[in-house]
């Protein structure tokens, strides 16, 4: 095989979610060897074309078994270059937010996710056995939320989250509410780590049915009168850590994702969520090996699917997205060039390296680099974090500056997660001062 079969599922064999059509078209480790066995059967043959593996495989392929949504396909058709422009400018939009939001200079958020307790994860479970009722699941969700929220205003945060206990994974949640997606039950694969998740599959035209996030969205906002973040995974991130079809194009997934996205937005926007996070974790994941085809190939069209998802939203309504895992430098036009209001990046494992790029190329977008480590269990002093505040200003403007921790904290304690916000907001008010 080209690279290791550690990126894809064991085997098929003990598949029981995915009926016999859709195991047809595919293959895990165990399949895909037995598939080099029958390929050199095949090419090792007299006469390869009438050999009954080969036969067999062509037959596949005269089957439709990709579910389709004629109106899905006719929305993405109709998509014309207004639907990825976002107006007024950045610039106007910043000005009209910062009336409607009245948040203080270097205002303080987090990347969305709070620790995923043993009783989070025991609530998901007994829930997903059906030990739990709905009611009874979301009844322990919103209690969670509620004391996240009042954790958050005793911290003094100025953006706070929902916490996002109702949720496993960023791209298998979204997968299991939008049409067009099967699941493995036991399709594990290595993430980073010892961290494993069960990737959706990309089966069919995608479709937003319903809404996904509104109604915790909307419960976490009533709980205060700080401004909550509706929190999304963005259309590339989701595609990009899918198993995709290979019937349509990348991009073709991409648009019907980014108008499903685009969906859950507006419906946001809608019911009063004035902060909309839509996380791009994995954009970089997808490029071409050769820079040549970058643009022609990927930036292109994974950029406009960003666009796309926001683009309709009025300009007091603030976007933010979060990008993590990967070296953002190469591509650091085209992420500004996505229009977001505000963007946090992973930052402190590479000591704030991004900076110096961040300011040699004018970065326009309003930036929150990770000021501490999630990925460590240790707590970060008030000092270190002002220190790490102070680099960051003598990059860039104050007025563009968010503060913020690297990622989401979901994989973290308690114990240290408390502590290291308290000192995160803390360090935020020291150098405030500074301003005043």
């Amino acid at each position: 095989t080209s690279c290791s079969l550690l990126h894809v599922p064991y085997t098929l064999k003990s598949e029981s979610l995915i009926n016999e059509d859709a195991k047809s078209l595919m293959a895990f480790a165990e399949e895909k060897l037995q598939e080099l066995s029958e390929l050199k059967s095949i090419v090792n043959s007299a006469n390869p074309l009438k050999n009954p593996l080969y036969k067999n495989n062509c037959h596949l392929f005269d089957k439709d078994l990709h579910p389709k949504k004629e109106n899905v396909r006719k929305r993405v058709t109709a998509l014309t270059e207004n639907d990825f422009v976002r107006l007024p400018k950045r610039e106007t939009r910043a000005q009209l937010q910062a009336q409607a939001l009245n948040l203080p200079l270097l205002p303080t958020t987090t990347i969305g996710s709070f620790p995923q307790t043993a009783d989070v994860k025991q609530n998901r479970a007994l829930f997903r056995k059906k030990i739990k009722s709905e009611s009874e699941y979301i009844a322990f969700n919103k209690q969670k939320i509620a004391r996240c929220i009042e954790k958050q205003e005793e911290l003094g945060l100025d953006v706070l989250v929902h916490g996002e206990y109702e949720r496993n994974d960023m791209a298998e949640y979204f997968g299991e509410n939008l049409h067009g997606f099967i699941f493995t039950s036991k399709g594990w694969v290595q993430s980073y780590g010892t961290r494993c998740v069960k990737p959706p599959v990309v089966f069919g035209d995608i479709e937003r049915t319903k809404p996904i996030t509104v109604d915790y969205a909307v419960f976490a906002q009533s709980c205060t009168s700080k401004p909550v973040k509706g929190m999304l995974t963005g259309p590339v991130t989701i595609l990009n850590w899918s198993f995709p079809r290979e019937d349509v194009s990348l991009k073709e997934s991409a648009m019907q994702l980014a108008l499903a996205i685009r969906d859950e937005v507006l419906d946001l926007e809608a019911h009063g969520i004035r902060i909309i996070q839509i996380d791009e974790a994995a954009l970089k994941e997808k490029l071409p090996l050769r820079k040549a085809d970058w643009h022609t190939e990927y930036l292109s069209w994974a950029i406009n699917a960003f666009r796309l998802v926001h683009s309709g939203v009025k300009p007091e309504t603030q976007i933010h997205t979060h990008m993590c895992y990967s070296e953002f430098i190469p591509i650091i036009k085209d992420i500004d060039n996505m229009d977001a209001d505000v963007i946090s990046f992973e930052a402190s494992r590479s000591s704030l390296h991004i900076l110096d790029a961040l300011k040699s190329f004018n970065f326009r977008t309003a930036v929150g680099p990770g000021v501490y480590d999630i990925h460590s269990p240790r707590i970060p002093s008030e000092e270190e974090i002002v220190k790490a505040l102070k680099l960051i200003l003598s990059k860039l403007s104050v007025s563009k500056v968010w503060v913020n921790p690297d990622c989401g904290l979901k994989t973290r304690g308690e114990e240290e997660t408390i502590p290291s916000l308290k000192n995160l907001v803390e360090a935020a008010k020291k150098v405030r001062e500074d301003y005043k």
